[in-house]
């Protein structure tokens, strides 16, 4: 029979589409009590760079009875290959049509990637509406970052796990397996997940609003059910780390062997939704992090390895796991990488170390560029730490030296962001200085500022567009004037992820009209559309301003039925600490500041 295996001659990059990698794991359909589809709404190069794809994918089918098979968002030519020849997307492993899954589980990494989603359920025979599914429809849900604030997507599924996906995955595949043994229909089935500690149903609360569009009132119709509480691993140590990874055929975004080192931050900086909504901080053991890497090294065939955490310079053995860790793959010619490190972190013996293979490049993210904003948003960094890790970096020998700033930060002034360039400048200085010959190129890299849920500045205005503009204009003069360049996210993109951050249910509408209007792979520069986008809005009486405005301490947020841990209290204390440039110390070093996770 025909398939769209026949035509891939016709697409860019055949090899996304084919299945089959290394490691990869193909089971008997007639075996299974359960089809799980893990779907990614990016291209396969971005969706297999993401480890939680690898996680859930050995933990799912580390189960007998489990057939996990991957998906990915098709690219625009793929797209219209499968729209040509009516062809339904399906899974990599197995070929099996989305709509013939039990379970469609998205990761919801970027706000950016949500037309993707209506994409592939299109495109996968699953109806959009999750009021409009039967029992032979697959159950549609989504985990990830974005899950915090799931409402502008409520309609679209079932369910949403908030939080940590290791163990819960397994407790909603069985929850599902026993509906449908026991032949429940979809409402019982759905009470069934609602159990599940993490798990969050949308059809079981209803939203009302003000006249002004603000939210009235978020009531429960469940009984019992009344918030939902984020899913926490409290032991990465016991967590199982399966060595045997996927390696793809085609080149992806991050090509190398990943670990988790560790999970959460205790930094508490002000502006940083992951440092809040994955707190407690767990660290693995450097023991079994050798351990996993010298086994999947040989079960992958990789010669390069990335240590991750939201802080992996703050890694209690970093120091010793680096070391051990080139003792026994320099010989073999393994660099090891780590990703953008806090300025402070980074000093010459650690810099020393990673050198030993390959020099693979260092990002440092300062964020603001005076001491006074970084203090407002608890960076805890000062500039002396930048411009000795400038020094280092250049006396090793790196050519290259990134720096990530954002703009439009709370009480940020012009002023603030001339110290930018004055600091990048500086950096430049100290590299030249450091080094042995020419000092590294320093690339300067900013980005708007955007509020997110669960953080102490959920409640701040967004910059406007005319205002994000004018301000990175300012600082890409002031570079060009120290003969620096700025490489900057666009503020149209950052507009509409603004407001899709904080958004309600009344964005669905707007969603849905923007994936009818042709809105596809919003995330990559060259196919976003403002114009598409804004048109959307107009149609459904969306004024995108409305979400990006400050709110007010008593008005209701569209999430606040959700529960990270994380105290509102404790939020907004330190909104106000902010105002008063007063630092909050790390409670890893310092005493608990009683932010609400830890029991």
């Amino acid at each position: 029979m025909e398939s769209v295996k026949d035509y891939l001659h016709l697409v860019r990059k055949p090899s996304r589409y084919i299945g089959g990698e290394v490691n990869s794991v193909r089971k008997d359909l007639e075996k299974v009590s359960l089809r799980f589809g893990l779907a990614f709404p990016d291209v396969y190069d971005v969706g297999m760079s993401h480890l939680g794809i690898q996680i859930l994918y050995q933990t799912l089918n580390s189960r007998d009875d489990i057939a996990c098979e991957r998906v990915f968002a098709p690219w625009v030519d793929m797209e219209a290959l499968l729209r040509e020849k009516a062809f339904t997307l399906s899974t990599l492993e197995n070929s099996i049509p989305l709509n013939k899954l039990d379970i469609l589980g998205f990761s919801l990494q970027y706000e950016l990637s949500y037309t993707n989603i209506l994409n592939m359920l299109e495109l996968g025979g699953v109806p959009f509406f999750a009021r409009e599914r039967t029992e032979k429809d697959p159950f549609v849900i989504g985990g990830g970052p974005c899950a915090v604030n799931p409402e502008p997507l409520a309609v679209f599924f079932d369910a949403f796990l908030i939080g940590d996906g290791e163990d819960a995955v397994i407790e909603i595949s069985n929850a599902v397996i026993e509906a449908k043994k026991n032949k429940e229909d979809r409402l019982t089935a759905l009470k069934r997940l609602a159990k599940i500690e993490g798990v969050y149903v949308p059809s079981f609360f209803d939203v009302s609003y003000n006249p002004d569009f603000t939210i009235k009132e978020i009531r429960p119709l469940l009984e019992g059910y009344t918030e939902v509480k984020r899913r926490i691993v409290p032991d990465l140590e016991a967590l199982p780390l399966f060595a045997r990874p996927i390696v793809p055929f085609t080149e992806t975004i991050h090509d190398r062997l990943s670990v988790e080192i560790a999970r959460g931050c205790t930094r508490g900086c002000r502006f940083c939704q992951a440092g809040m909504i994955y707190r407690p901080l767990r660290e693995r053991s450097p023991e079994t992090v050798i351990g996993f890497i010298r086994e999947a090294l040989k079960n992958t065939g990789y010669d390069e390895v990335s240590l991750l955490s939201l802080s992996t310079g703050d890694y209690t053995m970093l120091n010793a796991l680096i070391s051990d860790l080139m003792n026994d793959f320099c010989p073999r010619h393994i660099a090891i990488s780590l990703p953008s490190l806090r300025v402070g972190t980074l000093n010459a013996g650690l810099a020393g170390e990673i050198r030993k293979v390959r020099k693979t490049g260092f990002t440092l993210a300062p964020e603001a560029g005076s001491e006074r904003l970084r203090q407002a948003i608890n960076k805890g960094i000062k500039e002396e730490d930048l411009i000795t890790a400038a020094m280092d970096v250049a006396a090793l020998g790196w050519r290259s030296l990134k720096l990530y700033f954002m703009v439009g930060l709370p009480t940020e002034t012009d002023e603030d962001i001339l110290e930018i360039a004055r600091v990048a400048a500086s950096a430049r200085a100290a590299g030249n200085r450091g080094a042995s010959g020419r000092g590294p190129e320093i690339n300067v890299s900013a980005a708007c500022f955007i509020p997110k849920p669960f953080t102490p500045f959920q409640r701040e205005p967004q910059l406007g567009l005319d205002e994000c503009r004018r301000r990175l204009t300012l600082l890409k003069k002031r570079l060009a004037d120290a003969r620096l360049k700025l490489k900057w996210h666009e503020p149209e993109m950052s507009l509409v992820e603004g407001v899709f951050a904080r958004g309600d249910r009344r964005l669905s509408g707007a969603l849905l009209s923007a994936f009818r209007y042709g809105a596809r792979m919003d995330g990559w520069s060259e196919r976003f559309s403002l114009a598409l986008w804004l048109k959307a809005f107009s149609d459904n009486g969306i004024d995108a301003g409305f979400y990006m405005r400050k709110r007010e301490r008593d008005e209701a947020l569209p999430w606040d039925h959700i529960a990270t841990g994380v105290s509102n209290k404790f939020l907004w204390r330190e909104y106000e600490t902010s105002l008063k440039l007063i630092e909050t110390p790390d409670c890893k070093l310092n005493e608990c500041t009683g932010c609400g996770v830890c029991d």
